[in-house]
């Protein structure tokens, strides 16, 4: 594979928002993008790769399909491993972590016998150590007898950017968020309000956006330590990433956790919209409406099933409710929770509800309403 040669690239999408994913990839530029089981997928260079790391807020992370063969058999597979073309994008000096998934509509069924017979031929015949935590990871789908390779470009999960380093119980991550916010049609036009931030992700993601600010401009990536990258070309990419632009705007968080609020102003700070971000230590119930237009109040308030007392918040939510419908007219509402009778106990107005979500282990939902009456 060469800088230019065209593969699939695959963006791995929160089960539940792979649409949302898909129309922010093709905003970003890749007109071709295309929804699919577990994520986004379209035809693209290495190029397209880097700028998907760099700019997608949504994306999990970024897979690179470098090959494919047919194998019905382990020895078959062994022997077909070792022709394969490792060298024109593994590096023989740097260590590289093989996983493969498979299933009983191919003869080659047990994982555990396949990633051997792989990792053997990337060390015996490239040269690569092969390492549990290595900075490069080959994933490996063996499907009705076909085995597909995709290197994971990103390394480190995309919910990573880079500058968060205090983060509160159960946080939000930062992709699912960036997500939960487009699916709430935020575009950086408009306040956001969390009155039960945590940690501050809401709050910094909708500031960033607002920006203008690329996701991964933090960090770096796995691409980078591929035998085919094209440091010249990234380093021009990165020298060329937009200024943060100085939006008319505020972005505001309240929670009672005192430490919480003191934590989110430090991630905010070190993300570099601090001073677009306000975090004050307020209960839900002294909310109030900020001076200026109407915005939407994205809010990941607890549920018992990872948090507290259940019966307790069913009060929680009830006060949300009440303050948001008495303060927040012309305020749209997005409520991430695990538990359908505590966003009604909110007695809010929602709108139909979309599909589940994975977030941390659960199936959470996204409750949303038009503006505030």
């Amino acid at each position: 594979m060469t800088a230019d040669s065209t593969f699939e690239i695959f963006l791995v999408a929160p089960p539940g928002l792979e649409h949302i994913l898909c129309d922010e990839a093709r905003r970003v530029g890749f007109a071709a993008a295309r929804q699919v089981a577990g994520g986004v997928s379209f035809d693209g260079t290495w190029a397209d790769v880097r700028r998907a790391n760099l700019y997608l807020r949504g994306a999990t992370r970024v897979l690179a399909r470098i090959g494919s063969f047919r194998a019905f058999h382990l020895a078959q597979l062994d022997k077909r491993a070792r022709k394969f073309p490792w060298g024109e994008v593994l590096c023989k000096d740097v260590p590289v972590k093989v996983e493969v998934v498979t299933n009983k509509k191919s003869k080659i069924y047990h994982a555990g016998a396949a990633t051997q017979r792989i990792e053997t031929a990337i060390s015996e015949e490239l040269g690569a150590p092969v390492a549990a935590d290595a900075p490069v990871t080959l994933k490996v789908r063996i499907d009705d007898n076909t085995c597909i390779f995709s290197v994971d470009t990103s390394g480190e999960g995309l919910h990573k950017r880079g500058h968060k380093v205090a983060v509160g119980k159960a946080p939000m991550r930062e992709t699912l968020a960036a997500l939960l916010l487009r699916a709430c049609d935020y575009d950086g036009r408009e306040p956001v309000v969390d009155p039960m931030c945590g940690s501050g992700t809401f709050v910094i993601e909708a500031a960033e956006i607002a920006a203008g600010l690329a996701a991964g401009r933090s960090r770096g990536f796995a691409f980078e330590q591929l035998a085919n990258h094209d440091a010249l070309a990234w380093n021009d990419e990165r020298q060329a990433l937009p200024t943060a632009k100085s939006p008319d705007l505020q972005f505001f968080g309240s929670d009672r956790n005192t430490g919480a609020v003191e934590m989110a102003g430090q991630n905010a700070a070190r993300a570099g919209v601090g001073d677009l971000c306000r975090f004050t230590h307020a209960a839900v119930s002294d909310l109030q409406r900020p001076d200026g237009p109407p915005g939407l109040v994205m809010v990941n308030p607890p549920y018992g099933a990872r948090i507290g007392n259940k019966k307790q918040l069913f009060a929680v939510y009830g006060a949300l409710g009440e303050v948001l419908k008495s303060r927040f007219s012309g305020w749209r509402v997005g409520i991430v929770t695990s538990d359908t009778a505590l966003a009604r106990a909110t007695g809010l107005p929602f709108l139909p509800l979309g599909a589940p979500i994975a977030h941390g282990g659960l199936k959470v939902r996204l409750f949303r309403t038009d503006p505030l009456v």
